[in-house]
């Protein structure tokens, strides 16, 4: 049972603070508990068709389909949330000062949240499909039913009681530097997941690792702790990283950063001249 909770913690933990820095980047959007919680049900749903499925899948990831399959899950969410972080470069500013002035609910299209939402389907599916995968294996190995349902609650309960703590500290922050800070974090989330999605596209030999092994920091910080694994899904700390995946981490930040200047102050001129 404990080997089966901290897998599951594990993942449960990833697809939760990704849940968490999206459900507080959304502070103050109306429907926001909608757009999310469906994003989450879609990414549950999905997960489920992978267990019908689970066959066909586990031939898949015998070879390169999990691998495949976990990169351009997280290519998609890195779009998404980079598309998020522009929009928000340019309406964040007015919306902390609506929140600040009337304690009200802010008018905003709804686009943002649907990119969001978009984000937690494949946070919560890339997570629930190796959940399910892993089940599988335990029990085709002969892991009993109360080991494998003890093991889920556990994690699936350390996972999102982790992510709500995060979620109530980002909550802490002034409201003045919120977005601002929310932003950033979104930032270092998506060049987090493209360095990962890196890795996976080096694992299928797709793309060349340009040093298999830069650094390796897993004496002082291993992924495999709580710590480790937090900072793994946040901001994508890798204790062993290859020489692509920081090449893909900086220009995914440097891109986002650049698209956050460039787009957003224009738009923040134009409604102050208005």
């Amino acid at each position: 049972m404990a080997g089966i909770a901290v897998l599951v913690f594990r993942e449960v933990l990833e697809a939760a603070l990704v849940v968490s820095v999206v459900f507080a980047a959304t502070r103050g959007v109306p429907g926001r508990a909608r757009w999310i919680g469906a994003g989450i049900a879609a990414g549950v749903l999905g997960s489920i068709v992978l267990a019908v499925s689970a066959e066909a899948v586990a031939e898949a990831a015998a070879g390169m389909g999990q691998e495949l399959f976990n990169a351009t899950v997280l290519f998609a969410a890195v779009a998404m949330i980079a598309w998020h972080a522009i929009w928000m470069a340019t309406h964040g500013r007015q919306m902390a000062l609506q929140m600040q002035a009337l304690g009200a609910e802010v008018s905003v299209g709804r686009r943002p949240l649907a990119a969001l939402a978009i984000v937690v389907t494949l946070a919560v599916l890339r997570e629930g499909s190796e959940i399910v995968l892993f089940l599988l294996a335990q029990a085709a190995g002969g892991s009993g039913a109360f080991d494998i349902a003890g093991g889920i609650a556990l994690g699936v309960g350390g996972g999102a009681a982790t992510g709500l703590a995060l979620y109530l500290g980002l909550l802490r922050i002034p409201i003045r530097h919120f977005f601002t800070a929310t932003n950033w974090l979104l930032l270092l989330l998506a060049a987090g997941m493209a360095s990962q999605g890196a890795r996976f596209l080096v694992q299928a030999d797709l793309i060349p690792s340009l040093g298999a092994r830069l650094w390796d920091t897993s004496a002082f910080l291993s992924e495999r702790s709580i710590l480790g694994q937090t900072l793994h899904a946040l901001i994508g700390y890798d204790a062993r990283p290859a020489g692509v995946q920081i090449v893909f981490y900086l220009v995914t930040a440097v891109s986002i950063a650049i698209g956050m200047k460039v787009w957003g102050r224009p738009r923040r001129k134009i409604t102050q001249a208005a």
